[in-house]
């Protein structure tokens, strides 16, 4: 076993550092020159397992992914059985992680990241687009599952970025984002039943 295979090898320590400069201090303050300081080894250490500043930035942002997957599992393991719950339960997990790590959050939809095609990012991310057409699908038969998906995700998204800068709370003076989560879902599925 190679030292960046090991689980406390400098690979792992640097994508670790990694992610803890960026919930400290932002992205911005992702640099390799500052990853390795923080790291201990000199600057040129990181190039020996991430040869360009995309690779270490994807195998951070991979973190997130798989930290949002696991929540988005652990979530739904306790969902209600119907698909439009788990898709409330689904919605109310993506927004509480892009606010509990604005950050990761940026770094992991970071354009350049995803078409790079480093460490398998969009790999990583479609699987989680997948539970979300497939409950789409479920609470919807017969409509386009990925296309309201898409519309849905793209609307969970924007709850999540424009509450996050509190312009959704100034706008529409709610201290919760739970009713707005009512309403995307609503817009995209229909008005829910009530019994």
């Amino acid at each position: 076993m190679t030292d960046s295979e090991e689980p406390g090898g400098l690979r792992a320590r640097l994508v670790d550092v990694g992610v803890e400069l960026l919930d400290a201090e932002g992205t911005q303050a992702l640099t390799l020159r500052e990853i390795a300081r923080r790291a201990g080894v000199s600057h040129g250490a990181p190039r020996r397992y991430f040869p360009t500043h995309l690779e270490l930035l994807s195998a951070i942002a991979r973190r997130g992914f798989d930290e949002l997957g696991e929540r988005a599992r652990t979530a739904l393991d306790g969902a209600p059985a119907d698909p439009r719950g788990r898709l409330a339960v689904l919605g109310r997990t993506y927004v509480a992680f892009a606010l509990d790590r604005r950050g990761m959050f940026e770094l992991m939809f970071r354009h350049d990241l995803l078409e790079s095609g480093r460490l398998g990012l969009r790999d990583t991310s479609l699987p989680l687009f997948g539970v979300l057409v497939d409950l789409v699908g479920r609470a919807r038969p017969g409509a386009d599952a990925r296309v309201v998906a898409g519309a849905l995700w793209a609307n969970l998204h924007g709850i999540a970025q424009l509450w996050g800068w509190g312009s959704l709370q100034l706008a529409t003076r709610a201290d919760d984002f739970t009713p707005l989560l009512r309403a995307a879902l609503d817009a995209h599925l229909g008005p829910e039943e009530r019994a």
